[in-house]
Order: structure tokens, then C-alpha cells, then sequence
């Protein structure tokens, strides 16, 4: 079985003494799992320098260009020195807000794998493509513009893909577990196209999208969800500290 995976993404949350204070009241963690924090830039050299429970360090944005004169923006290169493992890439909220392209996510992707570092790729549907009938046909459409074309690519030791509902993210809405298995099932299916099987059998895919300690085990629990993306449940330590204890009883 793959190992279940659970990853916060505090979006624009938490200075870095909060982000610090946030793992001094954490209580213990099981020890069966990965897990990641995507904490804000301002926090990264705060958090290298602290006991992160077993969490890995990421970042939630970055450029794909070594450097250069894009005002505002964070390169591989400058978020190295802080430990950092894995970075985000194609949230939906990168994409909706700051109308970032498939074809730009698809190049972050490939410069953060070049980097050595290990992106979470995240795809998903709004809730008028759903309602039209073509969720899945436009969440494998994200993963093609990644995994497409794979002449001169290696892939990196990890593929994390994390399928968010557009519609349910922040909006306290969580598609039923059912409904997330099918989705991700599909997703698999179709990386089974674009990779192979035994790459695709090894892939995780999280689900994110209102995510909480009262729903986590009915999703964490099914064949093909291996965790989670987390927002709001994300941000206090006895709720963030619930979904390990509620996922790894609910994986067996």
C-alpha cells in the first residue's frame, strides 16, 4: 500500500512566530506516514531552523527561471538554501487568480524536477465544467499538459498529484468519498497511459478540497485517495494533528 500522505498548504497564513508556535503546540504525530508543510515565503527560514515533526519543508509558488527581472518573484535557486523539499505547482488558485497556463505550469513542473526538488502537481474542475459533464475530461487534460510528452524528461523519484475541486475549496462543500475515488481512480487510469503502470501504481494522489478531521477517514480510506492537500484544517495544530490519527486508522 502506499504510504499515506498528508500536506498543508497555509496559503496566506501565519508570520513565521506563528508559523513556529504552530509546531511547538503540535501534538505527537503517528509515525506511518509523509507529510509536508507549504508555508509562506516569510516563514521558510524560520521553519529550517525548527524541529518540524517529521514534516517536510515547501513552498507554496516559485519561478521557473533561474532569474531575471520578474519583479516579485521567487526562484528554485533562493528557496534552496532553506531546506526546502517540495513546491506547488498549478494550484487552482495560481491558475484561476493569477491565470497561470497550462503550458507555464508544465514548465514550473519539469524546472522544479530538473531542480531536484518534488512537485505536487494539483488539477481540477470548476463547478460549471462538472456540472457540463466534463470534470474528467478536463482534470486528465491537466495531466496531459504535464506528462504529455515525456521525450528527454525524467521523472522525479516521487509523482504527487493532488486532485482539488475548484468548487469545493474553502467553500466547506467536499465531494462525497465516492465521488473523490472516482475522480482519482480516472486520474490514475490516465497516468497509466502517460507513464505506465507501475509508475502510475506508485503515484499518490491527495485529495483537497475542505478537507476535516470529521470526513478525512471516509476519503483517506478509499483504494485510490493517499492523503490529502489541506487548507483551513491545516492551520491549527489539534485539527492538523487529527487527520494523521483519523487517516492512518482509516488505512489500516
Amino acid at each position: 500500500m502506499r504510504r499515506l500522505c498528508i500536506m498543508a498548504n497555509w496559503k496566506m497564513n501565519k508570520t513565521a512566530e506563528e508559523a513556529a508556535a504552530f509546531f511547538d503546540a503540535l501534538p505527537p504525530l503517528p509515525a506511518d506516514y509523509d507529510a509536508a508543510v507549504f508555508a509562506p515565503f516569510t516563514a521558510l527560514e524560520t521553519l529550517s531552523k525548527a524541529p518540524l515533526a517529521g514534516l517536510g519543508l515547501g513552498a507554496q509558488n516559485f519561478h521557473p527561471a533561474a532569474s531575471g527581472a520578474f519583479t516579485g518573484e521567487i526562484s528554485l535557486g533562493m528557496l534552496a538554501p532553506f531546506g526546502v523539499r517540495y513546491v506547488l505547482t498549478g494550484h487552482s488558485e495560481r491558475r484561476e487568480l493569477f491565470h497561470e497556463r497550462d503550458a507555464f505550469v508544465a514548465e514550473k513542473y519539469w524546472a522544479a524536477v530538473d531542480f531536484g526538488l518534488i512537485p505536487v502537481l494539483c488539477v481540477g474542475e470548476s463547478a460549471e465544467v462538472r456540472e457540463a459533464g466534463r470534470a474528467k475530461a478536463y482534470t486528465t487534460a491537466q495531466l496531459d499538459a504535464v506528462f504529455g510528452d515525456m521525450s528527454g524528461k525524467t521523472l522525479s523519484k516521487e509523482v504527487i498529484i493532488a486532485y482539488e475541486p475548484i468548487w469545493a475549496i474553502g467553500t466547506g462543500l467536499t465531494a462525497t468519498a465516492e465521488d473523490a475515488q472516482d475522480m482519482c481512480a480516472a486520474l490514475r487510469a490516465h497516468l497509466a497511459k502517460l507513464l505506465g503502470d507501475k509508475l502510475a501504481a506508485q503515484a499518490r494522489i491527495l485529495y483537497g478540497g475542505s478537507v476535516k478531521p470529521d470526513n478525512c477517514a471516509a476519503l483517506f480510506g478509499q483504494p485510490d485517495i493517499d492523503g490529502g492537500l489541506i487548507g483551513g484544517a491545516s492551520l491549527k495544530p489539534e485539527s492538523f494533528a487529527a487527520l494523521f490519527e483519523k487517516g492512518c486508522a482509516a488505512r489500516g
